[in-house]
């Protein structure tokens, strides 16, 4: 068994007290298990203080003050995307501190404010929030069979190369959606292909490869017309159709065969595809695809 290297303040004084008998440092050494150096230094220790507690360790000095520390914490809240360099910077220019990145993340780990990954998400005005609002409390009671009667709808864009991860938010557990910690959604850039689908409790339509711009002459005829209409009545005489507001889904020609065909649309807050639950289902569908082996390299494999 390896020497202890460090002592007990009862062995200590153990060790001093057989010191004082006369017995060799080797030898206390042996009975306490530790080496002959431990001793040693005990022995001088005791001789230049009269004590044989060891003398507590101050430790490195903190770079910042506790108000240096609400700095970076307010840096942090102001602006959620900052980086540790931009708060270094902040700091050095406002209080003349010199920092390290490790030195912020240490601090802002200390107030519950680790670097998180920011939540993809569209602008919201001040009417869109109250659109939304007013949405979920009309529907906040509905029962399971009311939402039975829902087909929800959307066009989501696969890509052959992945969304960009490295960006980081300050964030505490339970600010998923805090202001200014949400990465706005870029549409339609890269290679990718738009895909139309429809989901309800009852059942799902086939996926619709949308190739080029879909007008509201082609939302009717291709998407409407043979994979909607046929949905909603094998949902039953109370479906609704769910829809965004995409100007498609809004044009004239689709709004009159809505009325010709009978269909019951679901008004829909704008800029609100985090209330469909399909997105629920378009991110399993986009893990499975991230997940294949090899992973698509051409359109032709993404479909």
């Amino acid at each position: 068994m390896s020497p202890r290297k460090k002592l007990s303040d009862l062995d200590r004084g153990r060790a001093i007290g057989w010191l004082q008998d006369g017995v060799a440092a080797r030898q206390v050494a042996q009975r306490l298990a530790v080496a002959p150096s431990v001793i040693i230094r005990l022995k001088q220790r005791f001789h230049a203080t009269g004590r044989v507690q060891e003398r507590q360790r101050s430790g490195r000095p903190r770079v910042t003050t506790q108000r240096e520390d609400r700095f970076i914490q307010r840096q942090a809240m102001q602006q959620r995307m900052a980086t540790e360099n931009n708060i270094v910077q902040r700091l050095q220019a406002t209080n003349n501190t010199v920092v390290i990145g490790q030195t912020i993340r240490n601090r802002l780990h200390n107030f519950g404010l680790p670097a998180r990954r920011p939540v993809r998400g569209t602008t919201l005005t001040a009417n869109h929030r109250a659109a939304r609002r007013a949405w979920c409390t009309q529907h906040v009671r509905w029962q399971r069979q009311q939402w039975a009667q829902v087909l929800f709808t959307d066009v989501s864009r696969f890509c052959l190369e992945p969304a960009d991860g490295r960006i980081r938010v300050w964030r505490r557990r339970g600010e998923l959606f805090a202001e200014g910690a949400v990465r706005e959604r870029q549409r339609f850039g890269g290679v990718s292909v738009m895909i139309w689908g429809g989901i309800s409790t009852r059942l799902r339509t086939p996926l619709y490869h949308v190739v080029g711009n879909l007008t509201g002459v082609r939302y009717q005829n291709e998407i409407l017309q043979p994979l909607v209409v046929p949905a909603l009545q094998a949902i039953g005489p109370r479906a609704i159709l769910q829809d965004d507001n995409a100007p498609p889904h809004r044009s004239a020609a689709v709004n009159t065969f809505i009325q010709q065909a009978r269909v019951n649309r679901m008004l829909w807050p704008a800029n609100s595809p985090d209330l469909n639950p399909i997105e629920h289902m378009w991110d399993e569908l986009c893990r499975r695809v991230q997940q294949h082996h090899p992973p698509p390299a051409n359109l032709g494999q993404l479909l």
